[in-house]
Parts: C-alpha cells; structure tokens; sequence
C-alpha cells in the first residue's frame, strides 16, 4: 500500500541541490527529509525508513555506492535512486547491479524524478 504522503529522503552534500529536490518533492505531495551525508542518513535509520531514497553518489566520505552497500549489508529494503553529475556507463551499471531501481543524470527533471519515485514506492509496496 503505497502512503498517502510517502517520505523521500534525499542525500546529497550540496546544500542547494537538497534546498531545491526538498522544495520539488514538497510541492510533488511528498515529505522530504534531507541529509548532507551519507552516514547522517544511515544514522537516521534508527527512528525512521524513508518510502524512498534519492542518493546522489559522488559524496565526499561515504558514497553512494557506499550507502547503497550499507543498506544492502542490514537488509534495509528502500528503493533507491542515484542520482549524479558524472553519468558513466559502468558507472550506472554498477548502481543499478547493486540494487538502485534507478539512475539518473543531473540536472533532475521534476516530471520524470517525481515519476521514477511513484514506480520506486509503488513497485516496493508490491514486493
């Protein structure tokens, strides 16, 4: 069943890339909580698991990869979608052989990000 306001959380280490995907996903009906890092979102888990999560992978610390690893290693089922600014092939690849259900190059177009989150939660409340 998907929620009538799913909770995306977004984590990316540009604070203007988290100002704008919290404005567009607020304004797109859903919550929004932010992280600057991927391990201020693994640490996060402990009293709340986002419907989905929007992870950008190029971080400094821990990647994206890194994150999608932790969560793959506790059994944490949240669909996820990577998001970057160096759109590479192996690069894409990879995310999405590690689990992303999707993979997205910036800039983030609001129309297709909001859809891919739709088919994200709506696909993980089937399975």
């Amino acid at each position: 069943m998907v929620p009538a306001r799913p909770l995306i959380a977004v984590v990316d280490d540009e604070e203007s890339v988290r100002r704008a995907l919290a404005r567009m996903l607020g304004a797109s009906q859903f919550d929004v909580d932010v992280f600057a890092s991927g391990q201020e979102f693994l640490d996060s888990l402990r009293t709340r698991l986002p419907d989905c999560l929007v992870l950008d992978y190029q971080m400094p610390g821990l990647t994206g990869r890194d994150v999608q690893r932790q969560l793959a290693l506790a059994q944490t089922q949240v669909p996820i979608i990577v998001v970057t600014a160096h759109d590479e092939p192996a690069l894409r690849e990879q995310c999405l052989a590690d689990g992303a259900v999707a993979y997205v190059a910036k800039p983030l177009q609001r129309e297709h990000l909001v859809g891919l989150i739709h088919d994200a939660i709506r696909l993980h409340s089937v399975s």
